[in-house]
């Protein structure tokens, strides 16, 4: 990633392939059940957004509110159900 390409190893000549305009997003969890701890050298290249769990009444307003104001322009049969969708997504995310 630093020098702006990789070089090809399934190729016997191992040409180097050129990348521009990428965006690499990556997310992981604590180390540990299998999950290895990043080495430094790969830590350098990433910018790191930690946070802490929220409750479940600041997810619902963070994703009604985001809810919200994208179907703010529907009609009111939508928007009406915006609280049920919330929860009904939360519910299923929780695995019960």
């Amino acid at each position: 990633m630093d020098h702006k390409g990789w070089y090809n190893r399934d190729s016997k000549e191992k040409d180097f392939k050129k990348i521009e305009d990428i965006i690499l997003v990556s997310a992981m969890g604590p180390p540990g059940g299998g999950r290895s701890p990043i080495t430094p050298r790969l830590q350098r290249h990433y910018n790191f957004l930690t946070y802490t769990d929220l409750d479940s009444q600041s997810i619902t307003m963070i994703f009604k509110k985001i809810l919200m104001r994208f179907f703010a322009s529907f009609e009111s049969e939508v928007t009406s159900a915006l609280v049920p969708l919330v929860e009904s997504t939360k519910f299923v995310y929780a695995g019960v």
